[in-house]
């Protein structure tokens, strides 16, 4: 087997390897029941809830065309017959402790899910790290097949996320100030933590939610999504405030500090999204941090867990 670089023309295949996990395509009809449809007869939009931008090869196209312009690396995977038959994204990101300067693995998916195809890429990998000195993961923490699998290349926990669903809360914060951002360029978070919405890494969820890429797709567009710079205490910190898909009163939180997080940032993101109307935030989160968001929280299911390794 042979790794090389990505390319547009890979877009059909790369799509394919993602959709292959779908059991089943689905949308919402008038009266709000699901149902079972055929791939064809979803629009672009329908098939980007499945699962993001390679649920289709046009989302699939901008965002490869994203990557190869910088915003991360794509990888390939070929049998001895030219065949695709693996896929990998990585993202190298300098973060505060525990992950330091790394190279992070975003997406991957191979065609059969075979060791042969995963162990191919994985080595691919570490060689790519030796450079960089690390290399991260993340895995639910409930996918005991991914977090062994990924030990068994010497790779171990060194940290977990909460996802946590916190009220917001109007007045008697203190003074802050709130700005639009749009700037999208990445050197802005270098070196910068990531302790709200750090799922993966911090240039991965930049890449993601700081970028308009999808203004071809309205429904994408539709969805509220404010990217904002705040001043609170002294402290900077870029924080992304984007709406639920199916509850127009709550939204997910992503936030990229220079320091450490403070309470007043906290504090003041819950005003600000309170006088925008929203009721409830969606923050993921580390035990550190959970303890910083005080007692009126509501910790759900969903948890990941960051492996690591040097290399």
């Amino acid at each position: 087997m042979q790794i090389r670089r990505a390319i547009l023309d890979d877009t059909q295949t790369i799509s394919k390897l993602f959709r292959s996990r779908i059991d089943r395509w689905q949308r919402m009809d008038s009266q709000q029941r699901v149902e079972d449809l055929a791939y064809d007869d979803l629009s672009i939009y329908e098939r980007w809830l499945h699962g993001g931008a390679w649920m289709s090869i046009e989302t699939g196209a901008i965002w490869l065309s994203h990557l190869l312009s910088g915003a991360g690396n794509p990888f390939v995977l070929e049998n001895d017959s030219d065949e695709i038959v693996g896929y990998v994204e990585t993202y190298s990101s300098d973060e505060p402790a525990p992950y330091g300067y790394h190279l992070h693995i975003g997406r991957m998916a191979t065609k059969n899910n075979s060791d042969a195809e995963k162990d191919a890429l994985m080595q691919f990998l570490l060689e790519q790290a030796g450079g960089i000195g690390r290399i991260t993961v993340s895995c639910t923490a409930y996918d005991n097949d991914s977090i062994n699998f990924y030990k068994r290349y010497g790779m171990s926990a060194i940290d977990t996320v909460q996802q946590v669903s916190i009220p917001t809360v109007g007045g008697s914060v203190g003074f802050y100030k709130v700005t639009d951002h749009p700037q999208a360029d990445i050197a802005q978070i270098a070196n910068w933590s990531m302790p709200i919405g750090r799922i993966e890494n911090a240039p991965y969820h930049w890449q993601h939610l700081w970028h308009n890429l999808w203004q071809a797709v309205p429904q994408i567009v539709a969805r509220r999504t404010n990217r904002q710079h705040f001043n609170a205490g002294g402290q900077e910190a870029l924080v992304c405030v984007q709406q639920h898909l199916y509850n127009p009163r709550s939204a997910d939180i992503y936030c990229w500090t220079a320091k450490s997080l403070t309470a007043q940032v906290v504090n003041a993101i819950r005003d600000w999204a309170h006088k925008e109307g929203y009721r409830t935030l969606t923050m993921t989160v580390t035990e550190k941090i959970v303890l910083l968001l005080g007692s009126n929280i509501e910790k759900t299911p969903y948890q990941h867990t960051i492996l690591s390794r040097d290399v």
